[in-house]
């Protein structure tokens, strides 16, 4: 199974997340360097985070401020003095008026005096390194009233530190570039699509080509300067192989003409032979003949002008093809019986579908025994129809690599691919309905080629 090929948004996507992601470790790396290397820094915004949590607890009523501490707070600082570190906490109004402390002596030794005013932040070292020793105060000011929240952390047995680092990283770092992050992404995103959106006109416009055109061309309109070099070469390319294809063309049919008088002029020598040798070179000649006619058939299909597409009634083209055929058909001991159930107009080119009609009423007088009947039906609908009852198709061809469609027989099957080029010049549908010694019915379906609002004459 072919792996399919990754998308240009995928392949930028993927590239812009994983250079995001490198700055983005950088960048915190940078940030906690500096942190981490700076004490004085690291401290101030530990006092400033934790204080700011126990101001939480402050409540004022009916004028009067308290502090209130819940269970979580009176887990995290006031039940902590070991020797492994201690934390003391005091609060108190920006009078003095003492609102809450855990602390006596302590309190006199970290804290500022209850009769000096309440600073906006405090801060001083008690012990140099880490983990910190600090003491310091923040103010806040609850529905009125200013509270002063003072606390003193000795060997951080906590680990205040590392969460006010964690959460500066968080804060100040992880967020913003997380939402730039998906912006830079989306914004890509976005922009990629926008970009490609020339790319998937000029794809759906090559979707679009008639083949049959060659004169069609990928449209220029609308294209960045890039895409449009690369439309330019591509209508380039497309110029040359058109040109190619045509060269190809003019000289599958100029060789089948070209052969075909030197041909019936020995075919002409040879009739005035009496000699059982002589007719077996005639019937070589026009087998030879035939293929040279289906040379040119095809080579007329594959050289087709839009312009010569026009409404034409199936049935009239049918009917026409019976008499001109009926001859033929006899002088090879088969019938033939035309049968017309009514077809609408169809737009086609009628020269083409009569030549499909033949090949196929030539098949089966050729490949099909004495006696064999066959019906050429037009209708019910936009559909045709070649039927006998021979002995069915037994040597269909088969596509080889080098030399197109063979028969398991060894000749050349070019009768049944020339109803195939046909019938896809119309987008007409095949369908092939054939047994053993029960014969075989062609229908060809040109519903897609319908014209409507016509009816047939």
């Amino acid at each position: 199974m072919t792996k399919p090929n990754p998308s240009l948004i995928g392949i930028v996507s993927r590239r812009i997340l994983a250079f995001s992601l490198l700055a983005m470790a950088i960048q915190i790396g940078v940030v906690f360097a500096d942190y981490w290397f700076d004490d004085d820094k690291l401290s101030v915004l530990m006092l400033q985070q934790e204080t700011e949590t126990l101001s939480s607890a402050i409540h004022v009523r009916n004028g009067i401020a308290s502090f209130e501490p819940g269970h979580e707070l009176s887990e995290r600082y006031l039940d902590r003095h070991d020797r492994d570190g201690s934390i003391f906490l005091r609060v108190r109004t920006a009078s003095g008026a003492l609102l809450y402390s855990n602390c006596t002596t302590e309190c006199a030794e970290h804290f500022l005096p209850l009769s000096v005013d309440a600073p906006n932040f405090w801060k001083r070292e008690i012990q140099p390194g880490k983990p910190f020793s600090v003491a310091g105060g923040q103010t806040f000011e609850r529905a009125g009233a200013t509270v002063l929240v003072e606390l003193a952390i000795l060997k951080d047995p906590n680990g205040f530190m590392y969460g006010a680092l964690l959460h500066e990283m968080f804060d100040s770092m992880i967020v913003p570039m997380t939402v730039m992050f998906c912006l830079v992404i989306g914004a890509t995103i976005w922009s990629i699509r926008s970009a490609l959106k020339p790319v998937a006109m000029a794809a759906a416009a090559a979707d679009r080509l008639d083949p049959r055109d060659n004169s069609a061309r990928l449209p220029l309109t609308r294209m960045p300067e890039e895409i449009a070099r690369l439309v330019t070469a591509v209508n380039r390319m497309l110029a040359r192989v058109a040109d190619l294809i045509q060269s190809q063309k003019l000289f599958s049919s100029s060789i089948a003409h070209e052969i075909r008088t030197p041909v019936s002029i020995a075919k002409m020598e040879l009739s005035h032979i009496d000699d059982p040798r002589a007719r077996n070179a005639e019937r070589d000649l026009d087998a030879l003949t035939h293929i040279l006619e289906q040379l040119t058939s095809l080579a007329r299909a594959d050289a087709v002008d839009p312009s010569a597409y026009q409404a034409a009634n199936l049935s009239q083209i049918g009917a026409g093809l019976a008499e001109a055929i009926a001859p033929f058909v006899f002088d090879h001991d088969k019938s033939l019986e035309f049968v017309d159930e009514g077809t609408p107009a169809v737009t086609v080119i009628p020269a083409l579908v009569e030549n499909m009609l033949r090949n196929l009423i030539e098949n089966a007088v050729k490949h099909n025994p004495p006696a064999t009947r066959i019906v050429l039906a037009c209708g019910p609908g936009a559909t045709v129809s070649v039927e006998d009852d021979g002995r069915g198709l037994v040597d269909l061809p088969e596509h080889h690599e080098d030399l197109g469609y063979i028969k398991r027989s060894g000749q050349i099957g070019l009768g049944l691919k020339i109803v195939q080029r046909i019938s896809e010049l119309h987008d007409a549908q095949i369908a092939v309905e054939t047994a053993p010694d029960k014969g075989t019915k062609i229908t060809i379906d040109f519903s897609a080629a319908r014209c409507d609002g016509m009816t047939a004459s």
